[in-house]
């Protein structure tokens, strides 16, 4: 009967919202169900917000049901935007009419926006303050954010300049926002040891587009925490550590009591879920991103050392980080317990015995030397050594102080010094992203860093990028340092120069196929072409009747041995590497079995991929106007010779 009711009321809901004034029985027929079926309907997903709000002002019965703060709104808004419901407790009281509306402006002004950069920014750089009418927007900045992620995660090969440039925005919005809170972190006091954390707040940044957050990070790691515990009860069922609550900062100061979870952790992590070292792709920056580490169950000894140290520390053994050279190591101090008993009958009252003091407070570590502790390796499962051992481990004897502790701001600088020597291995053909980002994480701790200030100031050079930012940096740099005005001088002159030529600019160049000095030019921009001699597949995003690069740059590259040499059309083309490339005409050929281009540039010059080619976007059909007719006919010979050869 239920079900009948839902059904017959199904029917006279989208004929009341199609009407301003609503037929008498089929108002009756509605109304007349009870509320429970009613709200049902009105939350099932037929009905889209118009129709609720039609249906609505119908009568004061539907009125009620779908107040502004009731479930019919809130369904409404999870079912158009899923994804933000994780912003809100179930407990606050909201008035999801209202958020409803100011979800859907912010996405309005959003696409707005993204729409507005191709053609404000297809000649250069989004330049630094690009991204201010996004930041000047208002409203829930969680909003906008959404609806450029809606934007990336829109089906099919279209809209590719609309993601590319959300992308961008995504990407700035983010950082922003993770350097904000990063340099907030570090601004808490030595002793705040979340050294989870700050290396959260590392990967976050280097991964901006990723879904990484300290909850689900601490969440995974709880989980290998209890498949700890459950091994940890086979050793020793009355061991303390079972009894540790979640978030609870519990310390276990007998030595055997920590060797057994110690070892049950070994057990869990290197031979049950068989995390290891990874020797064999040791450079490669997914080693130090922590939710990758989880993932893919390897990383290097700094990721490896901070992993074991939180579960660990969960389970109420205090390792301690030590910045080791060449191999990051922990610490795990042996003489606790005789220090326990000084420090106890000479500091704490009677009746007090129960506290002890921590191994890492400044009393005890003055007390003890570097003899006194246990070295472990994470990254070679977990191997505990001695100071001699760890000399062997690197090849060479070092000082007691290279064995000390070191507090987060540390570990966080070794850990982006890894990634900064990374970033400097990058190809020439790469944009550097690594470089830049871990580059911004190191000046955001140590802002001063005069050779990383100047190195940051060459790089944006290099890239062509942010000339106005070059000048800041490089007059900051003549602050801290009046004996870099040879490097600085360098840089200014050519940076003000770099600034006038984009100033004498002419309006834009248009390339017309028909006109007689392009006659020797055979293909368009969009076609999918392969190198005859390294074999690569790219797409011409842009041609030039004759080379037009420079006499160095002809000869380095050896342009002269071509049959034809630089007389003729070269083309500028991306590469599946992701690099950019300018290669001559008789070294590409069309490639019969077109596939995507996996390049990052790619949207900013086409809307689209066919299948068989790319669509250029607005900017770049006026740049071409008659490219994308050539196109078609290309493609429809091409198929219509391999459909003749089939036959």
């Amino acid at each position: 009967m239920a079900a009948a009711a839902v059904d017959s009321a199904m029917e006279v809901v989208p004929a009341l919202a199609e009407e301003a004034a609503p037929e008498a029985a089929g108002l009756s027929c509605l109304v007349n169900l009870p509320g429970e079926v009613l709200e049902y309907i009105l939350c099932s997903g037929a009905l889209t917000a118009a129709d609720i709000g039609r249906v609505s002002s119908t009568c004061r019965r539907l009125r009620e049901l779908c107040q502004s703060s009731g479930k019919v709104w809130k369904e409404q808004f999870r079912v158009r935007w899923p994804s933000l419901m994780k912003h809100y407790s179930p407990t606050d009281y909201v008035n999801w009419l209202e958020e409803y509306k100011v979800r859907q402006k912010a996405g309005l002004e959003a696409r707005k926006i993204v729409a507005s950069f191709s053609k404000r920014f297809f000649s250069e750089h989004v330049p630094c303050n690009g991204f201010s009418d996004i930041e000047n927007l208002e409203g829930p900045e969680i909003f906008f954010e959404d609806e450029l992620v809606c934007i990336l995660n829109m089906e099919g090969r279209k809209a590719l300049t609309w993601k590319y440039y959300a992308k961008k925005i995504l990407y700035y919005l983010r950082q922003q926002k993770i350097l904000n809170n990063l340099k907030a972190f570090l601004q808490q006091p030595d002793d705040y040891e979340s050294y989870l954390e700050g290396a959260i707040y590392i990967d976050q940044y280097c991964n901006p587009l990723s879904d990484i957050s300290l909850k689900d990070i601490q969440a995974q790691i709880d989980s290998i925490v209890e498949l700890v515990c459950k091994t940890l009860r086979g050793i020793n069922s009355r061991h303390p550590s079972l009894a540790f609550k979640a978030g609870e900062s519990s310390m276990i100061m007998e030595i055997e009591l920590q060797s057994q979870v110690l070892d049950a952790m070994n057990y869990v992590l290197y031979d049950q879920l068989k995390f290891k070292g990874n020797r064999m792709d040791y450079y490669n920056a997914l080693n130090l991103y922590m939710h990758q580490v989880l993932i893919r169950r390897t990383g290097i000894p700094i990721s490896m050392s901070l992993l074991y140290l939180t579960i660990a520390r969960q389970l109420g053994v205090p390792l301690e980080p030590v910045n080791f050279p060449s191999h990051f190591l922990l610490r795990w101090c042996q003489g606790t317990e005789g220090i326990r008993k000084k420090t106890h009958m000479e500091l704490e009252p009677p009746g007090d015995s129960f506290l002890p003091l921590s191994p890492s407070s400044p009393l005890q570590r003055a007390t003890l030397d570097i003899f006194d502790y246990i070295y472990i390796d994470a990254f070679g499962k977990g191997k505990q050594l001695t100071v001699k051992e760890c000399e062997y481990l690197i090849g060479q004897h070092v000082t007691a102080a290279l064995y000390g502790v070191v507090n987060v701001k540390k570990v966080l600088q070794r850990m982006v010094g890894n990634l900064l020597s990374l970033g400097k291995r990058e190809g020439i053909d790469q944009s550097y992203q690594l470089l830049r980002d871990s580059l911004d994480l190191y000046l955001a701790m140590y802002p001063d860093q005069v050779q990383l200030l100047l190195l940051q100031a060459r790089l944006y050079f290099h890239l062509g990028i942010w000339p106005e930012k070059v000048l800041d940096i490089l007059q900051h740099i003549q602050t801290l340092d009046p004996g870099q005005h040879g490097a600085v001088g360098y840089l200014v002159q050519h940076t003000l120069e770099h600034i006038e030529r984009k100033k004498e600019e002419v309006g834009v160049e248009v390339k017309l196929r028909s006109h007689e000095k392009h006659r020797d030019v055979c293909y368009s921009i969009g076609l999918i072409m392969k190198h005859k001699r390294y074999g690569y597949n790219c797409v011409i995003y842009g041609w030039d009747p004759t080379c037009m690069m420079g006499h160095e740059w002809i000869r380095n590259m050896n342009v002269h041995s071509l049959p034809h040499g630089h007389h003729q059309p070269f083309y500028n083309v991306l590469v599946e590497d992701g690099s950019c490339r300018y290669a001559a005409q008789e070294n590409l050929e069309y490639n019969v079995e077109p596939q995507e281009i996996s390049h990052p540039d790619v949207g900013r010059y086409f809307s689209e991929f066919t299948g068989t080619h790319y669509i250029p976007n607005a900017e770049l059909e006026i740049r071409y106007p008659e490219d994308l007719e050539s196109v078609y006919e290309t493609v429809q010979n091409i198929y219509s010779a391999k459909k003749e050869d089939v036959e």
